[in-house]
């Protein structure tokens, strides 16, 4: 089968996006991976080991400008049509607040707004059918046994200009609770989005859908964690993926999870729900919330189309 189609994988250098990549093309010979990372020899080097189907191409997150012309020249790189676009990256910042190039809180440009604006940037691209999904997790909800903070979402315009001076006191806790909070903007967004792209057609032209990888200790998003916690998510929590019945999971296992949403033909018509790893299940009940939904939204699209100083 030759090549026809493409998805794109941010983050996909190691860990979730790597492991997603390696299911996509072990799966289906029909599929090219396009994946990001913000290291130009990180990121070439992992698409190298994914062989020859597999392309790196260096993004950096934290910039809208970088998002902006990676979008805009993603149509130059000579690759198959884009079919599906998987919103993979994020960044847990535990060690105070640190803002962007554009004066945006990190964890929140980088798991929400950078990935809003690469997918409204590459919508016009995504041919028919595609399929979008935004990598959450179940800290957005504070029913599950998480251990996180449960999130604060005021508005998108507050949790993209903290005030900073009254958050150096708890840098972990409210650092554990930006990301909780960055997470539940990763499925309003997704039920959002899918609300404005349906049609009305049968199957949808695009399906949007969130995941939920469980927990993967050992990975890079602990990267900022240090003494006691740093030794835990990297010696001690990776042996809980042993253990049946809970949302714990390796890498590579989450990886399959997500690919079957890139990939079966059981999901074709499934656009607008929430995926705990291989099952559909219900988010949080602030997910739902409309209010919050156009907020974002609104607040969004002003955060990526004003320059800020």
């Amino acid at each position: 089968m030759s090549v026809s189609r493409t998805v794109l994988i941010t983050g996909g250098t190691g860990s979730l996006g790597y492991r997603t990549a390696e299911a996509i093309l072990a799966a289906d010979s029909s599929w090219q991976v396009v994946i990001t990372g913000r290291g130009q020899d990180r990121v070439h080097a992992a698409a190298r080991s994914l062989g020859d189907r597999a392309v790196g191409v260096p993004l950096d997150l934290a910039s809208l400008d970088r998002v902006r012309h990676f979008g805009r020249e993603f149509g130059e790189h000579q690759l198959p049509p884009l079919h599906a676009i998987v919103c993979n990256a994020g960044v847990q910042i535990v060690s105070g607040t640190v803002l962007t190039v554009d004066g945006i809180e990190q964890t929140f440009a980088v798991n929400h707004l950078a990935h809003f604006l690469l997918v409204r940037e590459l919508l016009p691209k995504l041919r028919t059918p595609g399929r979008i999904i935004f990598v959450a997790s179940d800290t957005h909800d504070p029913t599950k046994p998480t251990g996180m903070p449960a999130p604060s979402y005021s508005t998108a315009w507050d949790l993209a200009h903290p005030d900073v001076a009254d958050n150096a006191s708890r840098p972990g806790s409210i650092g554990r609770r930006r990301y909780t909070t960055s997470k539940l903007c990763n499925v309003l967004t997704t039920y959002e989005l899918a609300r404005q792209l349906d049609s009305g057609t049968v199957p949808p032209k695009i399906t949007v859908n969130a995941f939920d990888p469980g927990l993967m200790p050992g990975t890079g998003l602990g990267r900022d964690y240090h003494g006691i916690q740093g030794l835990a998510w990297r010696y001690l929590l990776p042996a809980l993926t042993a253990v049946p019945g809970i949302n714990v999971h390796t890498s590579r296992r989450s990886g399959q999870a997500l690919a079957r949403l890139v990939l079966s033909p059981d999901l074709a018509t499934v656009t607008g729900k929430y995926f705990s790893g291989y099952r559909q299940i219900r988010s949080s009940a602030d997910s739902y919330d409309l209010d919050k939904a156009e907020d974002l939204w609104t607040t969004s699209i002003k955060l990526t189309e004003t320059p800020h100083l």
